[in-house]
């Protein structure tokens, strides 16, 4: 007798992978068991709250939740001051929980030929120099309306760092003096 030998052990192969996937349990729908989910969405979300996997506002404020600690906008004198040093400019994004304030091309009416694009990146909610990372690009365009894009150091960004870390600190002593 002649045996195929390729196939029977394809076969063996198959068999055996769909006896070990089955035997140990490892082969389970993410969910867990639809008979113990609640059908009803109030009843899941009271018992995500009481599993510790929901959000509730005694747990955020109490003392000894586990919630987390929010801080708005507008308590962020850090936040606060980049918006109002760049408020010339219109915005693409301002994204808080990302820490990152992206503006559009800007261009004054005194050279149409160059725009700037700023990206304020915030690495940390305290008042300093190095919790502000800020990238300028410069659209430059020929009378072809071709145009080269480069994110190169300036005294610009210094500036803008100066004036934000600035009007950071004026937030600040006002906030303290209330």
């Amino acid at each position: 007798m002649f045996f195929n030998l390729p196939k029977i052990l394809n076969a063996f192969l198959i068999l055996f992978t769909v006896f070990f996937l089955n035997s140990c349990g490892g082969f389970k729908l993410p969910g867990g068991d639809a008979r113990k989910i609640p059908v009803s969405g109030d009843e899941r979300a009271r018992k995500n709250i009481e599993e510790g996997r929901g959000f509730s506002l005694n747990k955020t404020f109490s003392a000894g939740g586990r919630g987390t600690n929010f801080e708005f906008a507008s308590s962020n004198e850090l936040w606060r001051a980049s918006l109002d040093v760049i408020d010339f400019m219109p915005l693409t994004s301002a994204n808080y929980s990302g820490g990152i304030i992206i503006t559009d091309w800007y261009s004054d009416n005194s050279n149409s030929d160059q725009s700037i694009k700023i990206n304020i990146k915030f690495l940390a909610n305290e008042i300093r120099a190095d919790a502000l990372d800020i990238d300028i690009f410069y659209k430059i365009c020929d009378q072809n309306n071709k145009c080269t894009i480069e994110n190169r150091d300036s005294d610009l960004e210094l500036e803008l760092k100066k004036q934000i870390l600035k009007q950071a600190t004026l937030y600040k002593s006002q906030k303290e003096d209330e």
